[in-house]
């Protein structure tokens, strides 16, 4: 095997695991508006919503174990023939939904 061969694919082959790495295992986000998407197809599902609302900066978030960076967004939904607003509290990395409550 020729040396020029195996040095070129040596640096292919880090170069590939360095993009493997970073895009497909790496740390990823979910961007908010995704999030606020989810959150209202959750609520459509119980009745309709008049508006809703994301804040795109991350916060960060600690509460008991939870250690964390969150999106904070909004909803307004039509239930029980009143409108009723909800605040919710969404993990910036997986999405997942931490809390909800009604203000």
């Amino acid at each position: 095997m020729d040396w020029k061969a195996f040095v070129a694919g040596t640096f292919a082959g880090a170069a590939a695991g360095h993009l493997l790495y970073h895009y497909v295992l790496g740390d990823s986000e979910i961007s908010g508006d995704v999030i606020l998407e989810n959150v209202k197809d959750a609520f459509k599902k119980e009745g309709p919503i008049e508006g809703s609302w994301i804040q795109l900066k991350k916060q960060h978030y600690k509460k008991y174990a939870i250690d964390t960076y969150v999106y904070h967004g909004g909803i307004t939904a039509i239930r029980e023939g009143e409108k009723k607003q909800f605040e919710f509290i969404a993990d910036a990395k997986t999405g997942t939904v931490i809390d909800i409550y009604l203000t």
